[in-house]
């Protein structure tokens, strides 16, 4: 007896439906590459798992605001950094004040991820195209090589260097 495998794409308007059973074949399909992710990124591994089980919250809760553009991969990367900025950017308030703040060094990581989000760059990256933005998001925000950026999208590895090479030029166009 054979089953059929159902797409991310089906699953998500499922989820969309309320399909409980959608959801769960997502989270296991995305789960693990999600946590691993995240965790190049965040040593804490409990506040890892809190953002994965936050990002399927919003998977299920916003279902049917995926567009289809790009890949459902790609959409739910997006909300899972998202979640992981908001939860460092809440953490790092409610550290007790220290008498020297000098001392404090934030990695450059977190500083470039806080002004993708909310700097110049942000509203820049914003009003690119999809495609574009799909691009800039998986190589310069992800830190994926081109290779995993066209496995994660979908598209040729060619045309993910080619839509680089146009986002750079329109992003420089933007912050001059």
């Amino acid at each position: 007896m054979m089953t059929e495998t159902r797409t991310d794409r089906s699953l998500l308007l499922a989820v969309g439906e309320g399909d409980r059973s959608a959801l769960h074949e997502l989270y296991n399909r995305h789960a693990p590459w999600l946590m691993f992710r995240l965790r190049r990124r965040c040593s804490d591994t409990g506040m890892v798992e809190e953002v994965v089980q936050d990002t399927f919250i919003a998977v299920w809760r916003k279902a049917d605001t995926y567009t289809g553009a790009g890949e459902v991969g790609a959409w739910m990367w997006g909300i899972a950094i998202r979640r992981l900025v908001d939860h460092l950017r809440r953490t790092r308030n409610l550290e007790p004040l220290r008498e020297d703040r000098s001392a404090t060094v934030v990695s450059a990581e977190d500083q470039v991820l806080v002004g993708v989000e909310f700097g110049d760059l942000a509203g820049a990256i914003d009003r690119l195209s999809p495609e574009l933005r799909a691009v800039v998001q998986a190589t310069l925000v992800d830190g994926l090589t081109m290779k995993e950026a066209s496995q994660l999208l979908g598209i040729p590895t060619g045309t993910v260097k080619t839509r680089m090479m146009r986002a750079r030029a329109r992003l420089r166009e933007e912050l001059a």
